[in-house]
């Protein structure tokens, strides 16, 4: 078990935080270990047809055998989001004597023997996850940062509202706070951290499947930990309906009015369409001022859904029964 002893300062100085990078090396468990991540797997497929054989295997090289990660692998960010090189160049100053501490804590491999082989493993890791960022994870980020954000609005509202035991209370059943002390079980290592005024970092992530805090102690307090809303981060866009009302309303409207049987705030109305929230709050205005659309504050956001005018549009009648 690993824990965090949080004083009041270090609560006043939770925050939150973006990492492309740690979500590229997060992902590698998934081609590692398919079965652990069933969600993946219509990624998986996607991310295995785009690399070679070489690669792949330099790339599951780096997950440890417990799915442990080195810890200079994923730098802490200096911003709330920082872009992947920012992160890989921070990877490449990386001393030697760091890397030859968290390769073996992670249980990657055999200690590295001398700090010209860390510069070495440390080179090679950046070069091919650089290509992997490339080519599986950087046409996709905008649509990952959309899901990552609207669980750190959602995370913010539940601190807002019950305070920190509300904040981690859904998490994960893996975490649990108490007296101050927020405890990580199903860790491989077993320390105990005093944050002492240093604040905790927190970083919602998709390819998490569990709480994630840096495996060695000396590291600045921070934990990842899975987000809300993966199980529709790979379903398709809706298609468009070659109907009367796409004809009536346009394509992009009739989508919209589609989804909105449940009330949705346009972040993650865009992020089913895949297109911006910008775009998306233009024809909810056409759509809401039209009498289509119910509308209602929720904390920070606006929650729209299809008014009972709405309901009958979208909705066709059932046919009227014909007697035999």
């Amino acid at each position: 078990m690993i824990s965090f002893e949080l004083g009041v300062e270090d609560l006043a100085d939770t925050h939150f935080a973006l990492s492309p990078l740690e979500e590229t090396v997060l992902s590698l468990r998934v081609l590692r270990e398919p079965g652990l991540y069933a969600l993946h797997l219509p990624w998986r497929r996607s991310a295995l047809a785009r690399l070679d054989a070489r690669d792949t295997r330099l790339l599951t090289s780096l997950v440890g055998s417990k799915l442990a990660l080195p810890d200079f692998l994923t730098p802490r960010p200096t911003t709330f989001a920082p872009t992947f090189e920012e992160q890989l160049s921070l990877v490449r100053r990386t001393p030697p004597k760091v890397i030859r501490r968290d390769v073996p804590a992670a249980l990657v491999a055999e200690p590295v023997p001398d700090n010209a082989a860390a510069a070495r493993f440390r080179d090679t890791a950046c070069d091919v996850l650089r290509r992997y960022w490339e080519l599986t994870i950087e046409p996709i980020w905008p649509q990952m940062q959309l899901v990552l954000e609207a669980d750190m609005t959602y995370r913010a509202r539940q601190l807002a509202v019950g305070g920190a035991r509300l904040l981690f209370a859904d998490m994960h059943p893996n975490l649990r706070w108490h007296d101050g002390v927020l405890s990580i079980d199903q860790m491989i290592g077993r320390h105990h951290v005093a944050v002492s005024g240093r604040g905790l970092l927190l970083m919602p992530s998709v390819f998490a499947h569990k709480p994630t805090p840096p495996v060695h102690p000396e590291e600045p307090p921070r934990l990842t930990y899975p987000c809300r809303g993966v199980a529709t981060l790979w379903h398709p866009a809706p298609a468009p309906d070659a109907t009367a009302l796409v004809s009536l309303l346009g394509a992009p409207r009739a989508a919209l009015l589609g989804l909105l049987d449940e009330p949705l705030p346009t972040v993650e109305l865009a992020r089913r369409l895949k297109v911006t929230p910008s775009a998306v709050s233009q024809h909810l205005r056409v759509l809401y001022t039209t009498g289509l659309l119910t509308r209602a504050r929720d904390g920070r956001h606006v929650l729209y859904r299809r008014s009972d005018l709405g309901d009958q549009l979208a909705v066709p009648p059932a046919p009227p029964r014909t007697e035999l």
